[in-house]
């Protein structure tokens, strides 16, 4: 994004990707269908940033959701809002998009350098990289610094630019999971028999926060859309304690009365399993996730009374023991500290240089969020290298 607003502004521009092909994250973000930005409105859409908020409200006003679906309509790509009120390109794939992107780029000049991992600079301050014929040496009148967290690493963001840039005295929060999953000490029967199934239509609480959504049962844990939206309270939590306990409500859509009185009805000669699945429709997963948590806290769930059952139901603990790897999460938490940069994105220790995207200190929940505000800041970037440049010319 950075390079497309350098170049239409009348700069050489060439992109140095250390990957075979450019945009291989973004395919990746494309898989599920690419969810590039969210329909609410923008006071509730800045607010989904937190703490970092103030930080990114400036660059994603300049560059907003209409002017992003905007953006890939030029591209012959038409946006559509969803059920949810995400955003999605109506061919639901990220390759059409990013074909018509690198065209556009090749059309007004940039050019791309591949297989180019840069390494830091010279003492002359010149960029250095590795490159296939050997190490290159490139002189740069601005560079924008582009090269994610560290999620995802074989696709190209292994964070390797925290040490070159922490030598350079630039202040970085440690890079952390961000929307990612969990681990659980499962039972080895709970793990082999329910490994893969999704929790659907359930609610998720930790403390006071809580969300609506799907979990899926990991071989060493738990994941998917629910347990992201609470991934950044709930590492905050294991980082400090070692450890979480999250509630999972099976049947939030019923109220406790209707719920007891389902359980009030007599179980005959059925299983005990078989007599949950019918009184509270519950599925095979949610009901070995009950009997598992049962296990766990000592209780016996065959005698507990319709009400206690009902109240067990609509609040299953599960106790996280740890946090999923940073390679296999969404996306990264952590980066450059805000207070580094100026309003046009740039270092301020490392003239010239900006930055942009999840090199930065600031996280987002599924939905939007995270591409936007990488386009967002991308265009901020560009922008300000393209001051930048006019004042030295």
């Amino acid at each position: 994004m950075a390079a497309e607003v350098l170049a239409q502004g009348g700069v050489a521009v060439t992109v140095y990707d250390a990957m075979p092909s450019a945009g291989r994250k973004f395919l990746m973000a494309g898989r599920g269908g690419l969810n590039l930005t969210h329909s609410e409105a923008l006071p509730a859409f800045l607010a989904r940033y937190g703490g970092a908020m103030p930080l990114l409200a400036g660059a994603i006003k300049a560059f907003p959701p209409d002017a992003l679906r905007k953006w890939s309509e030029s591209l012959g790509q038409p946006t559509f809002v969803g059920s949810s009120g995400r955003i999605f390109p109506e061919a639901l794939k990220a390759s059409p998009l990013l074909r018509a992107w690198l065209r556009r780029l090749d059309s007004i000049g940039v050019e791309f350098a591949l297989r180019h991992r840069w390494t830091g600079w010279d003492e002359q301050g010149r960029l250095l990289f590795e490159a296939p014929d050997g190490p290159r040496v490139v002189g740069a009148h601005a560079t924008v610094l582009a090269l994610g967290g560290a999620s995802w690493p074989r696709l190209g963001s292994t964070g390797a630019w925290v040490e070159i840039l922490a030598a350079k005295d630039v202040t970085i929060s440690p890079l952390r999971p961000a929307n990612c999953g969990f681990t659980v000490a499962w039972s080895d029967i709970f793990r082999d028999r329910f490994e893969g199934h999704p929790l659907k239509g359930v609610a998720l609480s930790f403390g006071e926060h809580s969300v609506r959504g799907e979990a899926v049962v990991t071989r060493t844990g738990i994941e998917g859309g629910g347990i992201y939206g609470l991934s950044a309270v709930l590492r905050e939590a294991i980082i400090k304690a070692g450890q979480a306990t999250l509630h999972i409500a099976l049947r939030p859509d019923l109220e406790i009365p209707d719920l007891v009185a389902r359980l009030s009805a007599p179980r005959g000669k059925q299983s005990f399993s078989n007599w949950l699945r019918k009184a509270a429709h519950l599925s095979p997963v949610a009901i070995g996730l009950l009997q598992e948590a049962a296990i766990a806290s000592g209780t016996l769930l065959a005698s507990l009374s319709a009400e206690k059952l009902a109240a067990f139901i609509n609040a299953v603990p599960v106790q996280l023991t740890g946090i999923a790897p940073i390679a296999r999460a969404i996306s990264t938490a952590g980066g450059i500290s805000f207070d580094e940069l100026d309003t046009d994105f740039m270092i301020r220790r490392l003239p010239g240089v900006f930055a942009a995207g999840e090199m930065l200190d600031w996280e987002a929940p599924t939905g939007g969020y995270l591409l936007q505000a990488s386009f967002a800041t991308g265009a901020a970037a560009g922008k300000g290298a393209l001051k930048w440049l006019d004042r030295k010319i």
